[in-house]
């Protein structure tokens, strides 16, 4: 049903994460007794867990640090998959970036943040969708999905060819400036993801998220079928966005394509005609543009610029 009705979506699942052992046996002081002396990430600092857990418990911050870490599953030495400590929701269906094995993208994090912590609006990473399942407190979500028509979300500042977002507002300073206006913005979608769910991000989406109170959450980045040729046309034509691959992956766009022919062909097959469909309709509308005929030239209010006095040459 996913890839039919929901791949273009956001919706929460209640179900899935409840069966996790993560989810009966985390929380903050047990994670802290087990691995307190553990290293992880928080932004642009290196932190043992025990000492991000006190700067969690007593800082003042406006923007708290936000701990967010894509190495957690060897850090923790913990099992992914049917008889681990997690999986991915079976109703995603299969990731097909997993063809790559060890060569893939970095594709999971663990988060962990205090009250008022979170990400400022972005889009995830080489087209993917994701899911992000809530284990400990609960986070709010604002939402804005991708399209041609509508500009980024308010207060949000992108370059011509998307490589750049700029937001110059906190999380705090953007919620008491563009707020209201976000949420009158037509396609604007939010909600609250609790204790035990697990929410669905789908490629493409802007989304901006705040931890209401303290909490623990695993995210995962995946590509669903019915966004593979998404995916591949951003491998294709944004190589310079492309991120998270190893240091040895030259061309992503290729070696995807290389092993998707070797295990899903006609999956691939059909993903590449829609990719052909999607540059077509792009050609048609460019030439639309640009190949207006001599009637509607010869119709068209003609005006020009004038520099200096009128006997000036022409301007290059």
């Amino acid at each position: 049903m996913y890839i039919h009705a929901w791949t273009d979506r956001p919706f929460i699942l209640t179900g899935p994460v409840r069966e996790w052992p993560v989810y009966r046996e985390w929380s903050t002081e047990a994670i802290l007794r087990k691995y307190g002396d553990v290293t992880f990430t928080a932004e642009s600092v290196d932190w043992p867990l025990k000492t991000y857990v006190e700067y969690m418990n007593n800082n003042q911050d406006e923007s708290p640090l936000y701990l967010f870490d894509r190495n957690f599953v060897e850090k923790m030495d913990i099992r992914v998959g049917k008889d681990g400590q997690y999986r991915a929701p079976s109703s995603f269906g299969e990731d097909l970036f997993s063809v790559l094995g060890e060569r893939k993208p970095n594709s999971r994090w663990l988060i962990v943040g205090p009250e008022k912590s979170g990400s400022t609006f972005h889009k995830d990473p080489n087209a993917t969708s994701a899911w992000n399942a809530v284990l400990r407190g609960s986070k709010y979500w604002i939402m804005f999905p991708q399209s041609p028509s509508q500009p980024p979300p308010p207060g949000v500042f992108v370059s011509d060819d998307q490589s750049e977002v700029t937001s110059p507002l906190s999380i705090a300073e953007w919620l008491l400036g563009f707020h209201a206006q976000a949420r009158a913005t037509p396609g604007c979608a939010e909600g609250i993801c609790k204790e035990g769910e697990v929410l669905h991000v789908p490629s493409g989406w802007w989304h901006l998220v705040i931890n209401l109170s303290s909490s623990i959450a695993i995210t995962q980045n995946f590509v669903p079928e019915a966004h593979l040729a998404g995916v591949l046309d951003f491998l294709k034509t944004k190589p310079d966005q492309v991120s998270g691959f190893p240091n040895d992956v030259d061309n992503a766009f290729e070696l995807f394509v290389e092993k998707l022919r070797e295990l899903y062909p006609k999956v691939l097959d059909k993903a590449l005609h829609e990719m052909d469909k999607i540059h077509e309709a792009k050609k048609r509308k460019w030439d639309q543009l640009v190949n207006v005929d001599d009637e509607h030239v010869t119709k068209a209010r003609v005006f020009s610029f004038g520099f200096g006095d009128e006997d000036d040459e022409d301007v290059p």
